[in-house]
């Protein structure tokens, strides 16, 4: 099959891991295939499998490059890459067919960076992306390796740690010290849940009370959320504690 697993001795590195990369195509072995490449090489992968699916992704996640195939039911490549261009400037590269000439041309035309043509080599597909990425960060479209070592970024949240300033879909949300450690604390791990007592010794440093949690939860999401009762960022697992989704 074209998407032989690429076993070339590539190293992680450490500076791919700031980069989410969403790969979208409705053939889910080439998606599947693509993912392996570029988690390889360190980068985080999000996947959709129409053009629907890919812009739903767009808007609730930081995403810095996509690679979407011209051919998805839903909605096609093109209109959706007509539509996400109406809210971000992120680098796109086409996956085309070589039988697709006129639309690599209209793609080019209503914003897509690059293409490459079905089948291509795992080696070409990387370069064409750090390519890409290269200079999307030259140009200022997202900070540099070591800006982004001061700054943390999930999903709509981008706290500052310079600076000490969160954003939440672009807005800026005041936040008290406490406040502002718990959610540091909360995004340096995504994924991992913290109980209650363990937020309590590392924001708190054991003096006062574990309920001091609670509180500061409950005000971070009144903050955050658009229906605290439902929150999307700051996640409760019941008997366990609290988390921040990868």
């Amino acid at each position: 099959m074209w998407y032989t697993l690429y076993t070339e001795a590539n190293a992680k590195t450490g500076g791919n891991a700031m980069y989410t990369i969403l790969v979208s195509d409705d053939e889910r072995d080439i998606v599947s295939a693509i993912k392996i490449y570029l988690e390889a090489e360190g980068y985080r992968v999000v996947c959709a499998y129409d053009g629907k699916e890919a812009l739903e992704i767009l808007r609730r996640e930081d995403v810095q490059l996509v690679l979407l195939d011209i051919m998805m039911p839903r909605l096609d490549g093109i209109s959706t890459m007509a539509e996400l261009r109406s809210f971000t400037n992120i680098p796109v590269i086409l996956l085309t067919a070589k039988s697709e000439d006129a639309d690599k041309v209209l793609g080019l035309n209503v914003g897509a960076d690059d293409y490459i043509t079905k089948p291509f080599h795992p080696a070409e597909l990387v370069a064409r992306v750090r390519s890409q990425l290269r200079r999307y960060t030259f140009l200022g479209g997202m900070p540099s390796q070591t800006e982004s070592q001061n700054l943390l970024c999930r999903g709509a949240l981008r706290l500052d740690l310079t600076e000490r300033r969160l954003t939440v879909d672009g807005d800026e949300v005041s936040l008290t010290p406490t406040e502002f450690s718990v959610l540091k604390l909360l995004m340096e791990s995504p994924g991992k849940v913290f109980s209650t007592n363990e937020i309590y010794r590392r924001v708190w440093g054991g003096i006062g009370s574990e309920n001091n949690v609670a509180v500061h939860i409950r005000h971070l999401r009144e903050k955050l959320e658009v229906n605290p009762a439902e929150p999307r960022h700051i996640k409760v697992v019941w008997g366990q504690g609290y988390k921040i989704d990868e």
